[in-house]
């Protein structure tokens, strides 16, 4: 008899305004629609529930130098330092919620219901800290295709997350 845990599949799908998550979420659903979906006219849907978990995490945006800009200078804003971070934070929330909303509606079309996460923290340990509270059995990201130098510098997240998630990690590259 298989334990409540057992009987939960989750997959995520870590996604960001990027083309090649876009593609990954897209690829995802055209080829393991299967695997990410309970069906109702399955026998396996009884036994197993499967959840479709898109995420998508906001990059703690450094905005301490908008602190230190204001010290010292002659006050040409209207607005006050801590109301223009708070205003630049509630934007971007914002654009991650209709990002999380546009890939709600990509799953809709293919007929996939879809649970929608955004979290804010630096995305490569949010990402893998989510996967390990969900307790998701597999994640799905899509590659930027950097170079070799490019990664030295800017990192990877889909490198940092195949070798710190707990789980299987899938990571669909664009070709062509």
């Amino acid at each position: 008899m298989a334990t409540e845990e057992m009987k939960k599949k989750k997959v995520m799908v870590a996604i960001d305004e990027s083309e090649c998550s876009h593609y990954a979420l897209e690829w995802a659903l055209d080829n393991l629609r299967d695997s990410i979906i309970s069906s109702p006219s399955s026998a396996s849907a009884a036994e197993e529930e499967r959840t479709l978990i898109v995420y998508t995490a906001q990059p703690l945006t450094n905005l301490s130098y908008l602190t230190a800009a204001s010290y010292g200078s002659a006050r040409t804003f209207s607005i006050s330092t801590p109301e223009l971070i708070r205003s630049l934070q509630e934007n971007q929330k914002k654009i991650a919620l209709a990002l999380l909303e546009q890939a709600k509606e990509i799953c809709a079309k293919r007929g996939v219901v879809a649970e929608t996460i955004t979290e804010a923290g630096d995305p490569k340990e949010a990402i893998c800290e989510a996967v390990d509270k969900l307790k998701v059995n597999l994640l799905i990201m899509g590659n930027h295709g950097r170079g070799p130098i490019q990664r030295v510098f800017l990192g990877s997240v889909s490198n940092y997350c195949v070798h710190n998630a707990k789980c299987p990690v899938l990571v669909v590259k664009k070709t062509g």
